[in-house]
């Protein structure tokens, strides 16, 4: 076993997931690579310092490019803000060092592009932050679809909805300003990623992207919202399935709503975010008085699920996805071998975000292509 030196950027919600990840990885995989917490940067000297008593760093500095330049900081994982990642990823990979990003990749197309070409003109390990599409549930769907189980994929239905905002007067923050900040750069990225990971390539589509609450109350009276709270988007993809993605921050009574529904020539799998662990599955084989929808309990059988339990139906749960993430950035580093979704995967994200976004403005089918 050898030690690697983590530093993260950004201590706030994602960045006690990562550290705390990075603490139980080497127990929970048996990694050959072991995390030393060796620095946190947040947004004050202060910050970092709470920060770094609270999980477990050794250093803290309230300037990212001290905790990029430390020698003994080998790794970096970044869960600061979008607009905060090209200027970072850049001088991480100037320096050879690996770099994990949290989603979305870039706070714009032309953002991931730039930090693609540094990663790959750099030849080192890099990796996008997209957990829920590692649950053992969803791996095993990614499974069944390539192994054929439901025939050739017709359609998917897929959605991320959440309701931290479906209250018309909930105050103003940070999140109803700055384009990234809203559904299209927060919640859309992850079913977006999902859809490529089950299906594959986006061709085409048309999308609807709008405010529905447009002015919120704030300390200083009422604020404009300045971006998105919900969008939809038919599409084509490139294997010929047929597609409709809707994302929402409005979305009453959705509290994790990464769902979706495939349908195929030989059966279907359904999928709720809420429900983890479960999967649906029908296959059209059997009596037909025996025909429906089985619900399949995950459990050491699936992917990734033994390292944490061994008795099926008790599940995994949101931590355990970003403990999978660090064992893939790990093997990655270990290896020198690409782990999907690497920058480029994440830059795809992002063209699909950008296509939807022309499609809207302009009330049209786009070729995601040309983009």
């Amino acid at each position: 076993m050898t030690n690697i030196g983590i530093g993260i950027v950004g201590g706030g919600y994602m960045g006690k997931a990562h550290a705390v990840a990075m603490h139980a990885v080497g127990a929970v995989f048996n990694t050959n690579l072991r995390p030393k917490l060796e620095m946190i940067c947040a947004s004050s000297q202060a910050s970092a310092e709470k920060y770094m008593k609270a999980y477990g760093f050794a250093r803290a500095t309230g300037d990212w490019k001290v905790l990029i330049n430390d020698p003994k900081v080998e790794a970096i994982v970044i869960a600061s803000p979008q607009s905060t990642h090209r200027e970072i990823v850049q001088l991480a990979f100037a320096l050879g060092k690996p770099v994990f990003c949290e989603k979305p990749l870039g706070s714009s197309l032309d953002d991931s592009r730039a930090m693609v070409k540094s990663a790959e003109e750099a030849g080192v390990t890099n990796m996008v932050g997209f957990n829920y599409i590692r649950t053992p549930a969803s791996q095993l769907a990614r499974n069944l679809i390539a192994n054929g189980e439901i025939g050739e994929v017709t359609y998917f239905r897929g959605e991320h909805t959440e309701d931290f905002y479906a209250d018309p007067v909930a105050p103003a923050t940070w999140r109803t300003s700055g384009a990234a900040n809203g559904t299209m750069g927060d919640l859309a990225p992850h079913m977006i990623n999902g859809a490529l990971a089950l299906i594959g390539p986006i061709k085409s589509l048309i999308a609807e992207v709008e405010t529905v609450h447009t002015s919120r109350p704030s300390k200083t009276g009422v604020e404009a919202v300045t971006n998105d709270d919900q969008a939809q988007l038919m599409c084509r993809f490139e294997n010929g399935a047929m597609g409709h993605l809707f994302f929402s921050r409005i979305a009453t009574g959705r509290k994790m709503g990464y769902a979706y529904e495939i349908t195929g020539t030989k059966g279907a799998i359904r999928f709720d975010q809420e429900d983890q662990n479960a999967l649906w599955l029908y296959k059209m084989d059997g009596p037909q008085d025996q025909q429906g929808f089985k619900k399949i309990l995950t459990g050491p059988a699936h992917p990734d699920y033994e390292a944490f339990c061994q008795g099926p139906g008790h599940g995994t749960g949101y931590q355990d996805q970003i403990i999978i993430e660090a064992r893939d950035f790990l093997s990655a580093i270990e290896t020198k071998k690409p782990v999907w979704p690497t920058f480029r995967d994440g830059m795809e994200v992002n063209k699909i975000v950008a296509a939807a976004l022309r499609s809207s403005e302009e009330k049209m089918w786009v070729q995601v292509g040309t983009f």
